[in-house]
């Protein structure tokens, strides 16, 4: 039997409820005083299932993460609750009743789907993960609307479905892929499953080249509540459209294909775009937003002279605007009695905490410090959100 199976026995489910809210710190003793009631490779499995959940929190909630199961893997790459659901609610308000999710690993995303009201197809060639995916819905009380298969997903029929879902594997035993072709499967056969779909739905890197983005796609990039979580191809949607969409919300931004702004001189207020909008390439829309310029060509950070509150990018008070020198900044902080120093960097080669040593702030009062370039010449701009 393998883990899952044992915690799946009446035994392992109690046993999972007991050792839920275990503290790592005290795992050994925990292991050492259930041994003696219950075979040990049952309390390994138990007590590494409940580390699993304990991480597992932070991307489905205490709720759901305390029900499911998961394996390492399946923690790490599995899409966040927030953005599978954003995900699953377009596709149901589109009109998809029935999506063939294709590397489904431990269900994420298949979940979401059938918490839309979506049917669903849930397909991995892993043994363990199909299992898991499996399980998740049966915890979740969605197996009758999600069926899990091991199987290739490139040997998959997926006629009858109203759109196929393909979250291809990014990593492999040495880390992260970055090289699309390098996928599993490769992005350009997840690519073809899509256009032979009456629509479709790849998840892919956010870092993804634009000139990787195929002429018949939307595509989009998803943050959730600042952190940029992934891009997304869609098929039989808007070709060639693309957007940033900000969660919780949601909130998107449709480029109008603006010119990149002009580069002008520091004004009043700075405004830091979200990591979607600058994935997206749609710093221009902001800067159109807020009437700003770009303080540096080559650098996302927009200014303007007046402050218009946008989601799509965070606005700061600028009081202070220096060449780049540790020293006049040291003076700057201690004049103005600052303590806590958040510092943000962009086109600069310093490490914000080397920064924070050599300044040693001190004082009751806060500041931000900008390490970027303003026309081409490191600078330093301090402020404050607003």
């Amino acid at each position: 039997m393998n883990d899952l199976d044992l915690l799946l026995t009446p035994e392992g489910s109690a046993l999972l409820d007991e050792v839920r809210d275990t503290d790592p710190a005290r795992e050994l003793a925990v292991a050492t005083r259930l041994r003696r009631e219950h075979p040990a490779e049952l309390v390994s499995a138990a007590l590494g299932q409940a580390r699993l959940r304990q991480r597992a929190v932070a991307k489905f909630g205490a709720e759901d993460a305390g029900r499911m199961f998961f394996t390492p893997n399946g923690v790490e790459q599995s899409t966040r609750a927030s953005v599978a659901a954003y995900r699953a609610r377009r596709m149901a308000e589109s009109g998809i009743t029935s999506v063939a999710d294709l590397c489904c690993g431990i269900g994420g995303d298949a979940i979401a789907l059938a918490r839309a009201g979506i049917r669903v197809l849930a397909v991995d060639r892993d043994p363990q993960t199909a299992a898991t995916a499996r399980a998740n819905a049966e915890a979740l009380g969605l197996a009758g609307l999600v069926e899990v298969r091991e199987a290739d997903v490139t040997e998959v029929d997926t006629a009858g479905f109203d759109a196929v879902f393909v979250d291809p594997a990014r990593r492999g035993g040495r880390g992260r892929i970055f090289d699309p072709e390098a996928y599993s499967p490769p992005l350009s056969w997840a690519v073809s499953a899509a256009r032979r779909a009456p629509r479709a739905a790849l998840k892919i890197a956010p870092g993804v080249p634009h000139e990787a983005v195929p002429e018949d796609a939307e595509a989009e990039w998803i943050s959730d509540h600042g952190d940029v979580k992934e891009a997304v191809l869609w098929f039989g949607t808007e070709p060639g459209a693309v957007r940033a969409t900000l969660l919780p919300g949601p909130r998107s931004l449709l480029s109008r294909g603006l010119p990149d702004p002009d580069v002008r001189p520091p004004g009043r207020y700075l405004y830091e775009p979200d990591g979607a909008v600058i994935r997206a390439h749609l710093v221009a829309e902001v800067a159109d937003r807020v009437d700003g310029g770009l303080l540096d060509a080559t650098i996302a950070y927009v200014t303007a002279d007046t402050l218009r509150p946008t989601p799509y990018a965070t606005a700061y008070e600028i009081t202070d605007h220096l060449p780049f020198s540790v020293k006049r900044l040291k003076a700057l902080l201690r004049e103005r009695q600052v303590g806590t120093l958040t510092v943000k960097k962009r086109g600069s080669a310093v490490e914000p905490e080397e920064l924070r040593r050599k300044v040693k702030p001190q004082g009751p009062h806060a500041a931000t410090v900008f390490l970027t370039r303003v026309a081409g010449a490191p600078a330093m701009l301090i402020g404050h959100p607003v």
